[in-house]
């Protein structure tokens, strides 16, 4: 290709997603499935987030999607590896459960099928304790 030629578009999958990754497709041109967390899921994933970052503790995140799972990783510094990594498996969902937490040295620190009660395990609640009573 010389700099004289035009760069050649293509046009979306047919699904129209946004975000969806051109990788490998299918024979018949259409983009491989991905697995993705749905609206309430991601709704849910960043109110923990913006509680986070407003405590302070989070700062940068990211967002994978493969076809066997989609990732939601956790930052507290944009240049070091994901301290928490919220991951929805639906081949896992019979089994497990669809929803873990993985640590930084891959603990899986909560599993389970309801992601409210595994992003629990994120959420800390600290309250001050008087100790005078």
């Amino acid at each position: 290709m010389s700099e004289s030629e035009p760069i050649g578009f293509r046009p979306r999958g047919a699904g129209g997603r946004t975000g969806s990754y051109s990788g490998s497709g299918n024979s018949d041109g259409h983009a491989a499935p991905v697995t993705a967390f749905n609206r309430q899921e991601l709704t849910a994933i960043l109110a923990l987030y913006g509680r986070k970052v407003a405590e302070g503790e989070w700062r940068d995140y990211a967002l994978d999607h493969t076809r066997d799972k989609a990732v939601f990783s956790v930052f507290r510094r944009s240049c070091e590896f994901p301290i928490y990594r919220i991951e929805k498996a639906p081949r896992l969902a019979k089994k497990q459960g669809a929803f873990s937490i993985v640590t930084a040295t891959g603990l899986i620190l909560k599993r389970g099928s309801e992601l409210a009660r595994v992003l629990a395990a994120l959420d800390s609640n600290v309250r001050l304790v008087d100790s005078r009573r």
